[in-house]
C-alpha cells in the first residue's frame, strides 16, 4: 500500500481522468508525498501535487472560480494537510470533526455551493476516521455525516474504499 498522500494522489488522478503511472515517492518522517516530473524538479506536498494534478485535467474549477473561492479553497487545502494529517489524538480528531461541523452547518461543500478540491482531499483525509464513528458520533457530527455521505456518492470520488453508511433520515430531518 502506499503511503497516505500518494495514494490520494492516485486516487485523484483516476477521478480526474488523467492517464496514471506518475511516481510518487514520500519524504522526511512525515512522509511529505512527491512527484518525479520528466521536465525538471520535483513536486513536493500534497496540495501542490494535488493542483498540479487539477491543472493538467484542465479541470481548474476544482480550485474555484473567484479570488474569494480560491481563498477558502486553499484555506480548506492548508487546514487539511496542518490540522487532519497532523491529529492524531482522539482529542484532535474530536476538534476537527466539531469544527468542520460548524463550517458546514449552513454549506453544502466546504468552499460554499460549489465541490472543489478541498472537498475531494477532505474526504480522503477523513475516510479512515468516518469508518471508525459509532452512529452515536456521527450523529453528533451531523453536518460533517451529511457532507461526507454526500460527498462519497460524488461520481468517481469514493473508487476503491469502502462505503461509510449513515442512517439517512437523521441526516436531513434535523435541517433548520
Amino acid at each position: 500500500m502506499a503511503a497516505p498522500g500518494a495514494a490520494e494522489l492516485e486516487l485523484l488522478e483516476r477521478l480526474l481522468g488523467l492517464p496514471g503511472g506518475n511516481k510518487y515517492g514520500v519524504q522526511g518522517q512525515r512522509k511529505v508525498p512527491v512527484l518525479q516530473t520528466n521536465s525538471g524538479p520535483g513536486l513536493t506536498g500534497l496540495v501542490t501535487i494535488a493542483a498540479h494534478l487539477v491543472r493538467r485535467a484542465r479541470k481548474e474549477q476544482l480550485l474555484g472560480s473567484t479570488a474569494e473561492e480560491k481563498a477558502v479553497v486553499q484555506q480548506w487545502l492548508e487546514y487539511r494537510v496542518t490540522r487532519v494529517n497532523g491529529g492524531s489524538s482522539k482529542e484532535d480528531t474530536r476538534i476537527i470533526l466539531k469544527e468542520l461541523n460548524m463550517h458546514l452547518e449552513d454549506k453544502v461543500y466546504l468552499a460554499g455551493n460549489i465541490f472543489t478540491l478541498a472537498d475531494i482531499l477532505m474526504y480522503y483525509g477523513l475516510h479512515h476516521i468516518m469508518v471508525d464513528l459509532t452512529v452515536q458520533e456521527k450523529e453528533q457530527y451531523l453536518n460533517v455525516s451529511r457532507w461526507f455521505n454526500h460527498i462519497q456518492h460524488y461520481p468517481g470520488v469514493r473508487q476503491h474504499l469502502s462505503n461509510v453508511v449513515f442512517i439517512k433520515n437523521r441526516l436531513y430531518t434535523n435541517a433548520h
